[in-house]
């Protein structure tokens, strides 16, 4: 199983383009973009950049990330870039093929691996090949690219591109290639979807992939791939991608478990939106916030209160759905783009955070900060949780940022935490530990989400030490203070 190697010890961090940080240098940072502190909105641009992201290497270096996933980069019409029109050219806004070259030049001069967002199901009403068929019908060569209306192909109906008010009412029942003349994924005529079937479009996109990873980018994160339903495609992708590089990262968004994808043959990982969900009811049970966990799309309906025997059980799982080689390759996340942010979730509950954090720093898997959490930035779901990124240290939450920076460390300093056996020992009412070993190293890392100290007990082969919190030891007896967690070696 070729699973690349260097994941497991990765400690990842998720930026927004255009929300993370903007550039002087950008030729583009003289539009007129909306001000950065404002609200976000749907479809505003704030003026964040590739060469926003460089000058602020050093401080996700100092963070503790040595991987970036990036929401895509290619040129759109859109802030968040799902609207792809040209695959093959970095978006001029975000500075253009220039900046992505020094991005990856910089970025690995610091150790720091990149991976970019493929957007392959669909396209947009800008892309050429699906422009020229609304230009000239059933005459253009790529009229096969998508999955076209007959008639308005032959010029009997007109296209709906850009629906009127009776087309925006056909598309709620009925589906798009009725209602506007091609389909459109999730009916949304901004989305052409692609015709994976057609050899050509497959062999289009499998460049796209490869010419990337030339280029020198570390991984792909696979928008809605199972939407392409068709394993043989990402069979092909993946040879493809690890003929030009076997140590390309394919990590896929699949929101539930993947078995399908996940036998060493497509994806390498998914995003582990499962251990989101469990982090969530049990490290924020009694602050859950219904009404904003109800925006949290296919999140929704696996959050509830959990004790920690469940969340063991949940856990244990989790652990056990791939073959140890995939689990370790997860990539584990407490919130994204498509979600609200975890904060916002808890009713800004951070000792919540914390605990979720310790929590996904220590267990197998690749752990992903999404942007701004390290330093308090909350946010209901899309536009609020897309906020552009506070710069000003004076709006930071400088506790929640050395709690993070003491999370990478101990993950990057104690090899068990990304490599060892991991092994339940406790799941009792409101306390649960496991342990990581390799080799030598054994480390026991436990939670207390109760609201008063907590003592459990645990066999020690040797006098054990505190990596990480503030226990009472005595013997083989731990209390654990309230709703805080402890790593012991």
């Amino acid at each position: 199983m070729n699973i690349p190697t260097w994941v497991q010890d990765a400690i990842f961090y998720q930026i927004f383009p255009d929300r993370f940080a903007k550039s002087d240098r950008n030729p583009a940072s003289n539009l007129p973009f909306e001000d950065w502190d404002s609200a976000p909105t749907h479809h505003g641009f704030k003026g964040g950049d590739l060469y926003g992201v460089i000058e602020k290497l050093d401080y996700l270096k100092e963070l503790g990330i040595t991987a970036i996933y990036f929401n895509p980069i290619f040129a759109s019409a859109s802030n968040h870039r799902y609207h792809t029109y040209d695959y093959y050219n970095i978006d001029p806004l975000l500075g253009g093929n220039d900046a992505f070259n020094e991005l990856i030049k910089e970025a690995h001069k610091r150790k720091i691996r990149i991976v970019l967002d493929g957007v392959f199901n669909h396209a947009s009403r800008g892309f050429w090949q699906f422009n020229h068929v609304l230009e000239t019908g059933a005459a253009s060569p790529y009229r096969d690219w998508f999955h076209f209306d007959e008639a308005r192909l032959n010029g009997k109906r007109n296209w709906g591109a850009y629906p009127t008010h009776h087309e925006e009412h056909a598309l709620k029942n009925e589906d798009s290639i009725t209602a506007i003349g091609y389909r459109a994924w999730w009916n949304l005529p901004a989305l052409p979807k692609f015709n994976t079937d057609n050899p050509v479009v497959r062999e289009y996109i499998f460049d796209i992939a490869e010419h990337w990873v030339k280029l020198g980018i570390d991984g792909w994160r696979l928008d809605v791939p199972g939407e392409i339903n068709d394993d043989d495609f990402w069979r092909e992708f993946r040879r493809r991608v690890h003929a030009v590089n076997p140590e390309t990262y394919i990590v896929g968004e699949i929101w539930h478990e993947a078995q399908r994808w996940l036998q060493g043959d497509q994806f390498d990982a998914v995003m582990n939106y499962l251990v989101t969900a469990i982090s969530i009811n049990f490290f924020a049970a009694k602050n859950l916030n219904t009404s904003v966990i109800y925006q949290a799309g296919g999140l929704k309906d696996r959050i509830r209160p959990m004790n920690a025997h469940d969340f063991a059980s949940e856990l244990d799982h989790i652990l056990n759905l791939y073959p140890k080689e995939i689990t370790f390759a997860q990539l584990n996340l407490l919130d994204s783009h498509d979600m609200p942010r975890f904060l916002s979730c808890v009713n800004g509950d951070k000792n919540a955070l914390k605990l979720a954090w310790l929590f996904m720093f220590t267990i197998p898997g690749a752990p992903c900060i999404y942007y701004g959490d390290e330093i308090g930035v909350d946010g209901g779901h899309d536009p609020e949780c897309r906020k552009a990124f506070p710069w000003d240290e004076n709006k930071w939450d400088k506790d929640l940022l050395g709690f993070v920076k003491a999370c990478t460390a101990l993950r990057t300093k104690y090899t068990a935490l990304r490599q060892g056996d991991y092994k339940r020992l406790i799941a009792e009412g409101e306390v649960m530990a496991f342990s990581r070993s390799h080799n030598d190293e054994n480390i026991i890392v436990a939670f207390n989400v109760a609201e008063a100290a907590t003592t459990i007990e645990l066999k020690f082969d040797k006098k054990p030490r505190v990596l990480f919190g503030n226990p009472t030891i005595s013997g083989n007896s731990i209390t654990i203070p309230p709703r805080s967690g402890v790593v012991i070696k």
